[in-house]
């Protein structure tokens, strides 16, 4: 049995219209990130509800973006990272190609 790593914690959240964002901090119990061709947040939901775990702050779960530098065996790395709006997504801003 392997003794699980500290995920990384989302750090800041600017994507105001994200249904787990409370002012700027990400509330969701974990993240994904990315998909083929873009760092994309696919826990994002834009709702006009507000979810999530208040205490909590969240980390990465998973990572599908292998070509990240903070990227090893679809896990991220990274210390922290910040999610920020593209276009009608939410991507992490983090994200640093290898």
């Amino acid at each position: 049995m392997t003794a699980s790593l500290e995920m990384p914690r989302v750090q800041e959240c600017a994507v105001r219209s994200c249904a787990y964002n409370h002012t700027n901090d990400c509330h969701a119990f974990a993240i994904t990130i990315g998909s083929s061709d873009h760092a994309h947040c696919h826990t994002y939901v834009d709702m006009p509800v507000r979810g999530g775990i208040e205490q909590s702050i969240a980390q990465v779960g998973a990572c599908s973006r292998s070509d990240c530098r903070h990227n090893s065996d679809l896990e991220c790395h990274a210390p922290a990272i910040t999610v920020g709006p593209d276009m009608d997504m939410a991507d992490c801003m983090t994200y640093q190609s290898a």
